[in-house]
């Protein structure tokens, strides 16, 4: 898709949606940058371009941008980093997120963000961040490109998928601060976002399972299961019906959990048969751990390799 073709894309959406310039490249880019890509003369990186669609909404991987060598590098880099945090393989992600940290400019918010969030997932692995320490350094990240953004108002502006992601990590770390109510409440707002922004791009960024598995998750841990175990079957189905299974066996864990606290063992041993299974399908370790050190205090299921 041709520049001129691309930038009047994005101006018409900005425009179904109600949004001034301003509004839409906030933190991202200057408001005459977003001119000048709306007018078809000129095209900003990569990131900037793909943080612009993800706020409006739109799938960023139908989009083409003449990409630089170090821009190319840097998004490698990027897949490489978040496939270590998902394998748990924190030294190498370390390594990978020094080489990005050198491509990096400065003056490149998005960039800089990725940087700061990806320390703090790989540092939560290790224990090397403390959940405040990382809801501080969280803080800061998703401030470099929305500058006014707070907890209390989460709605109010328009995220990325990046941004969504970051906001998901914070409700995570108040969490591990025992501060579940808090998270909820964070996970409550980001969930309603997700609803009315990200129709169109479910299919394509997964954002509704992460949310909706972490706030069953904080529910869970409040007590509400009832509303948890709603939740993890929302999750469940948004995994098979988008194909975005890295959260199946997570919810399937939440909800078996739920049940179990409501009186339904015959449910929850169902459910734990199923995540442990998958967990194994997959290779996702930190979750087999935790399927069999519930199912055997709660049901005295014992699990053998």
């Amino acid at each position: 898709m041709k520049n001129v073709f691309l930038g009047e894309y994005i101006k018409q959406r900005r425009l179904d949606l109600g949004l001034i310039q301003e509004q839409l490249c906030d933190g991202i880019c200057e408001p005459m940058t977003l001119s000048r890509l709306e007018n078809g003369r000129q095209t900003p990186g990569r990131n900037r371009i793909n943080a612009i669609l993800q706020r409006l909404g739109l799938p960023d991987d139908r989009y083409f941008a003449l990409l630089s060598k170090n821009e190319l590098e840097m998004e490698a880099l990027q897949k490489e980093i978040v496939a270590c945090n998902v394998t748990e393989k924190v030294s190498e992600g370390f390594e990978k997120l020094a080489q990005f940290e050198e491509l990096a400019e400065p003056d490149d918010q998005i960039a800089q963000q990725f940087i700061l969030s990806s320390k703090v997932l790989l540092g939560r692995l290790d224990g090397r961040y403390m959940p405040r320490e990382q809801i501080d350094m969280l803080m800061q990240a998703i401030r470099l490109t929305v500058p006014r953004f707070g907890l209390e108002d989460i709605e109010k502006f328009l995220y990325s998928r990046e941004e969504i992601s970051i906001i998901n990590q914070i409700g995570i770390a108040y969490s591990d601060d025992g501060k579940n109510k808090k998270a909820a409440e964070i996970y409550d707002q980001l969930l309603r976002y997700v609803r009315k922004h990200f129709k169109e791009t479910i299919t394509s960024i997964g954002v509704l399972p992460l949310v909706l598995y972490n706030y069953a998750r904080v529910l869970d841990l409040c007590g509400l299961y009832e509303e948890g175990v709603e939740l993890a079957q929302e999750c469940r189905k948004a995994c098979i019906q988008y194909g975005h299974y890295q959260e199946l066996p997570r919810c399937l864990e939440i909800e078996a959990e739920c049940r179990h606290f409501m009186g339904d063992d015959k449910s929850s041993k169902e459910l734990y048969d199923q995540s442990y299974y998958l967990c194994k399908v997959i290779g996702y370790q930190t979750g087999l751990e935790v399927v069999k050190k519930e199912a055997k205090e709660y049901l005295n299921m014992d699990f053998s390799n």
